[in-house]
């Protein structure tokens, strides 16, 4: 019956659009019928405020096709971190809306839709929308690029921008839609009972698919690769919470199925919530997880934490942990293919799992189970639960050519039955507080009648499902300023710097190219490089250390291509592309002191400056480029310390983009003048806050820099780069 009341409503919106009058786009423009777009490039800037959106739709029943238009907002001159506005907002109340066909790009949201049933959002490409300017590079992490998704109760995700935010919408289908090139592809707040499939999400800065309180939701068939940030091959991979999947916060009994999420920060990322860490309540609970292929990730192929879930028959090769399940509980990881992991299944704290019947090949490590003895006092969590590491059940799994099969500690009552291993180097590494580890063979096939198909799998919608990823290997993530590399234009990579100062560089290009193969670039110009080698898109180069702004030029003359902010580029027509540096020549001289509550610096900066008499320990560094995870130095603080650098530099006229990044306060004097003034610690309330930026324009000659930083306590950074604009 619900099949034909689908069908019913889809055939009802198609005649409608038959009949349906063409109009043009215009700011401030209300549909409250279906209607045809005329067919143009629309150029619209939408008000500054989310909450006056360029174009409305309110009603029922109502087709609206955009008839592949485009409608491109913000400025074409800014850059995707300066994108603004909401383009489309369907009002609350609204049912039964069809949305297809639609190009929208340059906003901080496309589409937004408001306690809406029945929507549907169809063969439509929101890309190249809003996405933050990356500060991280392939040589250092940056912690203001990491992004947090702990709170969205007041809709704080909506800062990260979207290609469609939806809050409320119940019964929706989401299918055939394209999302790249922006940070984040679809996010859903209180969104239940939806269908989500077909869709390409990839190559996005932060994340392919969001849930927040969201539950009884199918999303399957979907394309979310490459949805990272924070990775730098064999230097650092954080991931710093970027994301395939995301599910926070109460989010209950959704199918997570078919899909290809590789390449992304975590796959599967599931957190129970705030809730839950404050009542030892709920969680995110009932998910099933299945047939999904969650490889290269730099941190976690799945994690789901502090809650109860189900993940079976997925592929998860090549991450730092294939699954890391801290806190699950009643937890099923069924007939899952695990390949090339640091650690396949790392779980601490956890009750009353189940690991049956996988496939585990060439991981260092293949099951880690363990606990510690004491939990952080302040964890409410750990007051209202028993957090023991106790009851698992490990049954009829095989282990080829795995270097440690289980590492375990500090766990009661594991049952290993069943399981083979062969080409091991060694089956147990145990620690301490081990106890009742039954290694009996016992037959357990009766297990078998429980691994039947879960129902949630069965009636899904005509799908196609993803193609397998080409690109193997977390090698192949190349994080650029604004995001992920996509294969689809001319890109002069760095691959790294060795002992001997020599730069290897990759040349990639389009992957439609059918001549790549061939050179289809060459060398235009360099400056302050001399090229080493030149062979097969590998070029090797040294610096010339005395020149201030290097460079290497390219031009490229192949197949058409659409570059990193969604420009077209025909084909054979030459296209300049280029890695520059700028090395400024700094010597900082840099003194460290200790500081006490009598000198606050939250209070009263010039009397804080004035207390810093004899410095703890000094240094002169050509970088200002620190980040402490804990003390600045053997026998030396972690906290309340402050960190004074002064440098004179030789620069040509011109404009420059300067940045601190700072955790906690700091301010930047050029000659004597404030330039940057971020001594308030609401900039290090979020990470992204940390990064403070201007550009100003300097005269030819010497000029005096000043930086001073105070550490309050916690983690401390502090970053600063200069970039000449001209």
């Amino acid at each position: 019956m619900k099949y034909f009341l689908a069908l019913g409503i889809i055939l009802f919106s198609a005649s409608v659009a038959t009949a349906s009058p063409v109009i043009p786009l215009r700011k401030g423009l209300i549909i409250t019928s279906s209607v045809i777009i005329s067919r143009e490039n629309y150029y619209l800037n939408a008000d500054t405020s989310m909450q006056v959106p360029l174009i409305i739709i309110e009603g029922k029943n109502i087709t609206v096709d955009f008839n592949h238009c485009t409608l491109q907002g913000s400025k074409t001159e800014m850059q995707p971190n300066e994108f603004y506005g909401l383009a489309v907002l369907i009002k609350k109340g609204s049912s039964n809306i069809n949305i297809i066909n639609a190009n929208i790009h340059g906003f901080k949201i496309a589409v937004m839709a408001d306690s809406v049933l029945r929507l549907q959002i169809s063969n439509c490409d929101f890309s190249y929308n809003y996405r933050q300017h990356l500060h991280s590079n392939w040589k250092r992490e940056d912690v203001s690029d990491w992004m947090s998704y702990h709170h969205n109760e007041r809709h704080e995700w909506m800062r990260y921008g979207a290609g469609m935010y939806l809050k409320d919408c119940r019964h929706a289908i989401i299918k055939n839609n394209f999302i790249t090139g922006g940070q984040c592809g679809l996010m859903m707040m209180r969104c239940d009972s939806n269908e989500i499939f077909n869709n390409d999400f990839s190559f996005n800065s932060g994340i392919g698919i969001g849930l927040y309180r969201s539950s009884d939701n199918k999303i399957y068939a979907n394309q979310l690769d490459f949805n990272v940030r924070g990775y730098s091959d064999g230097i650092y991979y954080r991931g710093q919470d970027s994301g395939g999947i995301l599910v926070f916060e109460q989010c209950n009994n959704n199918l997570f199925a078919y899909n290809s999420i590789t390449h992304s920060g975590d796959g599967f990322f599931l957190w129970a919530g705030q809730y839950t860490m404050d009542t030892g309540e709920g969680g995110c609970n009932d998910n099933l997880i299945f047939g999904n292929d969650l490889s290269y990730a730099p941190t976690n192929g799945i994690e789901v934490t502090f809650s109860r879930n189900k993940i079976e028959s997925n592929i998860i090769k090549e991450c730092d942990n294939g699954i890391w399940g801290g806190y699950s509980y009643e937890t099923s990881i069924l007939n899952n293919k695990f390949s090339g992991n640091r650690t396949a299944i790392a779980i601490e704290h956890g009750q009353h799992n189940s690991i049956l019947a996988n496939q585990f090949t060439n991981d260092k490590t293949a099951i880690k189970l363990w606990s510690r003895e004491q939990q952080p006092p302040d964890w409410i969590y750990a007051r209202k639960r028993d957090t023991k590491s106790k009851e698992y059940l490990v049954w009829n799994n095989s282990f080829d050519s795995i270097n440690v099969v289980y590492n375990l500690m500090g766990t009661d009552s594991i049952k290993l039955t069943g399981n083979q291993a062969k080409n091991c180097n060694r089956i147990f590494k145990l620690g301490k507080r081990i106890s009742n580890l039954d290694t009996s063979d016992e037959n357990l096939n009766n297990l078998l009648l429980d691994f039947k198909l879960d129902d949630r799998l069965k009636n899904l919608k005509k799908t196609n499902l993803p193609l397998q990823n080409k690109q193997a290997g977390r090698n192949q993530i190349h994080i650029t300023e604004w995001g992920p590399y996509n294969f689809r234009y001319p890109l002069l990579w760095l691959k790294n710097v060795d002992s001997n100062g020599l730069y290897h560089f990759e040349v990639l290009t389009p992957s439609n190219d059918i001549h790549q193969k061939n050179k289809n670039w060459k060398l235009k110009t360099t400056n302050g490089f001399s090229i080493i080698q030149n062979i097969n898109n590998h070029i090797t180069a040294k610096a010339d250390s005395s020149v201030k702004e290097r460079s290497i030029q390219l031009e490229y003359n192949g197949a058409s291509f659409t570059d990193a902010f969604g420009k077209m580029h025909t084909a054979n027509k030459p296209y300049i592309f280029q890695y520059k540096e700028f090395d400024p020549h700094f010597n900082w001289d840099i003194n460290f002191y200790k500081w006490d509550s009598t000198s606050d610096p939250k209070k009263n900066y010039s009397t804080f400056v004035q207390s810093l008499h004899n410095p703890v320990y000094s240094t002169t560094q050509h970088a200002i480029d620190y980040t402490w995870w804990g003390a600045i130095g053997n026998n030396l603080p972690a906290d309340s310390f402050a960190t004074v650098g002064t440098s004179t530099v030789q620069l040509k006229g011109g404009d420059y983009l300067i940045g601190i990044t700072a955790d906690d306060l700091v301010k930047l004097f050029i000659d004597g003048q404030e330039i940057i003034d971020a001594w308030d610690d609401s900039y290090t309330a979020l990470d992204e806050n940390t990064n403070h930026e201007k550009t100003i324009h300097l005269s030819a000659g010497a000029h005096e820099f000043k930086i001073v930083h105070a550490e309050i306590s916690g983690l401390a950074t502090l970053m600063l780069y200069i970039q000449a604009s001209n």
